[in-house]
């Protein structure tokens, strides 16, 4: 890998770790900052597929309460980052929240030399916390 390849894959496991600490904190303006202004979110859970915009997504992150306010652990954790070149890469990442047990694929550009979330795509399985994975 050359240290270009090196840095990049460092930046991105440092925009995965904001991500879940976000997500864990439900800290939309930090989450926000990680996403493109025209990014798309798209959920995928029970078939019922829905896109919304980051204008539609981030006051429904701000609205609810933390996990970490519920004493939940913060469990993100990043399984695979691929590239497709210098501009483009896809993190795979797993996280919950309650009893939702979350995988996101996060499509990634960069852009004057920062990666951003360009989509979001994720679907959920339901389980009490304390079962097995």
């Amino acid at each position: 890998m050359t240290s270009s390849e090196t840095a990049d894959f460092a930046a991105i496991l440092d925009l995965c770790g904001h991500y879940h600490d976000a997500l864990h904190r439900s800290d939309a303006e930090l989450l926000g900052s990680l996403f493109h202004a025209n990014a798309l979110y798209a959920a995928t859970t029970d078939g019922d597929i829905r896109f919304w915009s980051m204008d539609q997504y981030l006051p429904i992150v701000a609205g609810r309460p933390s996990p970490a306010s519920r004493g939940e652990p913060a469990d993100g954790q990043v399984i695979a980052i691929t590239f497709a070149g210098p501009h483009a890469a896809l993190a795979q990442v797993r996280s919950s929240i309650g009893e939702r047990f979350f995988t996101d694929f996060l499509s990634l550009v960069k852009i004057d030399g920062r990666w951003l979330i360009a989509a979001k795509v994720f679907d959920y399985t339901t389980r009490p916390r304390d079962a097995a994975a």
